[in-house]
């Protein structure tokens, strides 16, 4: 099995990895993902609308992560190397869902989709707002579900023969891709807590599910790093460049995995904490506000309390 530029590739380098080299599903899936949000963002401002700039960088920089990964020569050593799979799998499932979630796609739709007339079948807004609610949706981005998922994906794959199994066909592969992207979009979606969903945790359990995660993730890459045998055998020992250390290969994947994990850790931790400031700011203004209002609210009393009298001073007079 070769990639599917035909004969075989050459070592694994910076300068090979960057080369352009579309996978055309990855390619036009980023296209129309580049095309509705930027269409939603054209409507808002059409209508007068404010979207925040750092949102629409957020989702540009995503789908590039996205492209950077599935449409250059790295894709092509994805298939047969496991330090340039591992590569794609973490930038997919960790760093792409990041800056897609901070794009606030959800709440983009929701403003942008007009909503059906009265007495219309439901249009896709409705629809929308009906699978956000929906109990599958509510299953499928619970901790519960996505955490074991998020170390399943890990685990589950790569020591078990599944990974091989996949890994044999163009579709496998794909479908891997495209599994990893899904599964770091759920994990982090209620943590991100940008954009509505059915679990809306507090700051605090957003960084225990968050952090309930990451070892496990650690945890794997060591285990990669410290294995004496190999892990995954059957899809690169064939075709894997030439002059190729299998062993080292399989180091270099752990040591990224491990290393990789701490980068969007840091990234959410950030955007939680400014999330929170942001939040305990609003509360405690709320607070002022209804302090000074406390001031007004005694005279209130007493003014009601006069209008009592008065009202209870006349009632006999509107009942004559």
């Amino acid at each position: 099995m070769h990639h599917h530029g035909g004969g075989m590739l050459g070592p694994f380098s910076l300068d090979s990895a960057l080369t352009w080299s579309p996978d055309w599903p990855f390619l036009v899936g980023c296209l129309v993902a580049l095309g509705l949000y930027g269409a939603g963002v054209v409507r808002l401002v059409r209508r007068g609308d404010r979207w925040p700039v750092g949102r629409t960088v957020a989702w540009l920089l995503g789908v590039l992560t996205v492209v950077a990964v599935t449409c250059s020569g790295l894709n092509d050593y994805g298939m047969v190397l496991f330090s340039a799979h591992m590569m794609q799998h973490m930038v997919l499932s960790m760093l792409s869902p990041i800056l897609l979630l901070l794009g606030a796609p959800i709440t983009l739709a929701l403003r942008a989709l007009r909503p059906a007339g009265r007495g219309r079948p439901r249009g896709p807004r409705e629809l929308l707002v009906a699978l956000l609610h929906s109990r599958y949706v509510r299953v499928i981005s619970h901790p519960a579900f996505t955490i074991p998922l998020f170390i399943a994906s890990l685990y589950g794959l790569y020591f078990t023969p599944l990974f091989d199994t996949l890994m044999q066909s163009r579709i496998g592969h794909l479908a891997m891709m495209v599994h990893f992207l899904a599964v770091g979009l759920l994990f982090f979606w209620p943590i991100m807590g940008v954009d509505p969903g059915p679990h809306r945790p507090g700051h605090v359990m957003r960084i225990l599910e968050l952090f309930m995660g990451m070892p496990f993730h650690a945890f794997f890459g060591v285990a990669v790093m410290m294995a004496t045998s190999q892990l995954v055998t059957t899809f690169n020992m064939a075709s894997a460049p030439p002059g190729t250390d299998l062993m080292a290969d399989q180091k270099m994947a752990g040591g990224f995995t491990w290393a990789f994990g701490e980068i969007p850790t840091a990234v959410v931790l950030v955007a939680l904490v400014f999330q929170w400031a942001k939040s305990e700011q609003r509360q405690a203004t709320r607070i002022d506000r209804a302090a000074d209002r406390d001031g007004d609210a005694e005279l209130a009393a007493y003014n009601a309390y006069l209008a009592s009298l008065e009202k209870r001073g006349s009632r006999p007079a509107q009942a004559g």
